[in-house]
């Protein structure tokens, strides 16, 4: 399953644009956790799935939802609305997988829905919004503000660095 374009809740607006990338321009893969809108960096996307069957894991801590194998690797699939302390979506009827690359491992975050690939100008980007309190400050980098929403940029490095992962005994 390649990326949707074209969802009818993140029309590119403001500063960002699903074209192209040129000059001082980033590239992000954009989903939604209820009705916020996302984005992470496109070079650490490796793909987008449908839901997987998951094996759930015993003592793991509670973000981590359980293991999928994805061609015959096994990789561990993050519930990131709890991750970040949001409420859980009662929708998931347009529920995906973001598989994602974390210092030579592969790790999948569970989203509520994909949007576009956006093109953003860096020099738009801001620090993250005050209105952000809790866990999710610490985990959005910024924003590019669009003409109806926020894009929120997620810290996938944090993100994956949970109290309780193996990841966080690295870092």
């Amino acid at each position: 399953m390649s990326l949707r374009v074209g969802d009818s809740r993140s029309a590119p607006s403001g500063e960002c644009r699903a074209e192209a990338v040129h000059g001082d321009r980033s590239r992000y893969c954009t989903f939604f956790l209820g009705d916020l809108l996302f984005g992470i960096e496109v070079e650490r996307v490796q793909e987008i799935l449908r839901p997987q069957q998951m094996t759930p894991v015993p003592l793991a801590p509670p973000v981590v939802r359980g293991l999928i194998n994805i061609r015959g690797q096994i990789v561990t699939a993050i519930d990131l609305a709890r991750r970040l302390s949001l409420e859980p979506s009662l929708d998931t009827t347009r529920a995906m997988t973001v598989v994602v690359n974390f210092r030579r491992r592969t790790v999948s975050m569970l989203v509520d829905g994909i949007g576009e690939v956006l093109e953003c100008d860096r020099s738009s980007f801001e620090r993250p919004p005050d209105t952000l309190a809790g866990p999710i400050r610490d985990l959005i980098r910024g924003a590019f503000k669009l003409d109806e929403r926020l894009l929120l940029l997620l810290d996938v490095d944090r993100v994956i660095q949970f109290p309780g992962s193996a990841e966080e005994a690295v870092a």
